[in-house]
């Protein structure tokens, strides 16, 4: 009781900024518009779209603030038509979110066998809004036992699997990393850009070796990541083509229409996504934008000065 009191104390100062986040707190740039528009915007042009994909910035405060709010801002406008996706949750404890928000099970029940991150207070303001206005929630990742397994031994070995375990990730065989997608994955792994190699006068192709690290191929167990979670986009959506879709992924996940975005195509192609790039920056209030113009549809700078809600 004792050590639950002081980390409840030590955690009041940021809860208690967390309450007074404003709109001064963050900035707000439409690529289309080439200007500084208001949160509202991007609600009112969510009418053109079906799928509206956060990329955040996994331990910002105000992107949780944001994120909380264009939620409750959708629900305003679309009531139940609407369904939250999250990187955050694996597919296969899409039962255990289901117990959770119908009200058969409890919290303390739900957190440990849904395997909620440790920030998980980040997002729990959003799965409770979820179960007052009875929303459903996706559990769209696949768990890292199998991006684990992919990485270290390829999709062959995936293939292998019963059949009950390949419905907890996209089917396969899923496409991998292409073009410059693959390249920032290779540049993220230490090396440089992928070669390219001169075929004929009009003709370039990439020619990249395996991006591995010691054994462990990144861009085939990062690329199951994002095929997983664009697929769980595409097959809510299929089944429920009325409602607007609110997904949440680290930006790396989404920047410049990469990764999510890009196997979303592949697996519905009609959906129409719209990308929102989130981070901090030093350069707060007084933003020089073009750096960031090819990241989304809609760019969000935030207070760097505002307390992260955990240290990387």
């Amino acid at each position: 009781m004792k050590t639950n009191l002081i980390v409840i104390l030590l955690l009041l100062p940021l809860m208690d900024y967390a309450q007074q986040l404003t709109d001064n707190n963050y900035r707000i740039y439409s690529v289309k518009q080439q200007k500084e528009v208001p949160l509202s915007a991007i609600i009112t042009d969510m009418e053109n779209y079906d799928v509206l994909i956060y990329g955040e910035q996994h331990n910002d405060s105000v992107t949780h603030y944001l994120e909380k709010t264009i939620f409750e801002m959708m629900y305003a406008q679309y009531n139940s038509n609407l369904a939250l996706s999250m990187e955050m949750f694996d597919r296969d404890v899409q039962p255990v979110m289901n117990e959770y928000l119908a009200g058969y099970i409890r919290e303390k029940h739900f957190k440990k066998d849904a395997r909620v991150w440790s920030n998980y207070s980040d997002y729990r303001a959003m799965v409770e809004f979820s179960k007052e206005k009875n929303l459903p929630v996706i559990c769209a990742n696949a768990a890292s036992r199998y991006t684990n397994l992919a990485g270290r031994k390829g999709i062959a070995e995936l293939m292998k699997l019963p059949k009950e375990s390949k419905a907890n990730f996209a089917p396969l065989p899923y496409d991998t990393a292409t073009g410059d997608y693959h390249n920032k994955l290779w540049e993220l792994s230490g090396h440089s850009i992928t070669p390219v190699t001169q075929i004929s006068d009009t003709l370039k192709v990439q020619t990249p070796p395996p991006m591995m690290m010691g054994n462990f191929n990144l861009v085939v167990a990062q690329s199951l990541w994002d095929a997983t979670m664009a697929f769980s986009i595409a097959e809510f959506k299929k089944k429920n083509p009325e409602k607007k879709i609110f997904h949440i992924n680290g930006r790396f996940h989404s920047d410049e229409g990469f990764a999510v975005v890009m196997q979303l195509k592949k697996y519905s192609p009609k959906t129409k996504p719209l990308i929102i790039s989130s981070t901090s920056d030093d350069s707060f209030p007084n933003i020089d934008w073009s750096p960031f113009k090819k990241l989304g549809d809609y760019i969000i700078i935030t207070d760097p000065k505002v307390p992260v809600t955990y240290e990387e």
